[in-house]
């Protein structure tokens, strides 16, 4: 399943969680919003949930996403009552940051690139979260046997200690590894950090 297969596949699930009206925050979203605070920006951010509820609580969020079904919903939001979100539909294997921010969350999006672009674009939200400020990272680590989504050769499962020699030099805040059943009989194996820059 290359790029595009895997934003039409998540562009379907939209569509279908948004006429179910199906919004809830994730565990993963629910363990990130706390840290959600001043600028924000949430690369692939999904339907939005995260990012609509901490700009409810005040912040000023970007938004990025490849499925226009996910985009569109957060505009409609946004619009309907009036919070600080800029929602951007871009293709987030050559999407470069622009500017500092206080918090930058990447969940379940890393491993979606080859090995050389999800170290790229980890380093990219390193160097853009302002001092002081938050990072919250998602990603599959080894381990995981779940892979009929993606392509082969397209994805990367981090090191189980990869996530936090990346923050060396950070305050960890959080590090959580977690493992759910998937499909015919295999395992999503989680790692999340939360990090604060020096």
């Amino acid at each position: 399943m290359g790029a595009n297969h895997s934003i039409s596949f998540f562009d379907n699930q939209f569509q279908k969680q948004v006429s179910e009206q199906s919004f809830a925050l994730n565990p993963f979203e629910e363990e990130a919003l706390p840290y959600l605070t001043g600028s924000v920006l949430d690369l692939g951010c999904g339907l939005g949930n995260l990012v609509i509820e901490a700009a409810r609580r005040g912040a000023s969020v970007v938004a990025v996403d490849a499925s226009p079904t996910a985009i569109a919903r957060i505009q409609q939001v946004a619009a309907e009552e009036k919070l600080a979100i800029r929602a951007v539909q871009a293709d987030l294997g050559n999407y470069q940051i622009d500017g500092p921010f206080d918090s930058i969350v990447a969940i379940g999006l890393l491993m979606f690139f080859d090995r050389p672009r999800a170290l790229e674009l980890l380093d990219d939200i390193q160097r853009h979260v302002k001092p002081g400020g938050c990072a919250v990272i998602n990603v599959l680590i080894e381990g995981t046997t779940f892979v009929g989504l993606f392509q082969p050769g397209h994805y990367y499962l981090f090191g189980r200690e990869e996530l936090a020699q990346a923050f060396a030099g950070w305050q960890v805040l959080a590090l959580n590894y977690q493992a759910f059943s998937a499909p015919e009989n295999t395992e999503k194996m989680f790692a999340t950090i939360v990090a604060r820059k020096a």
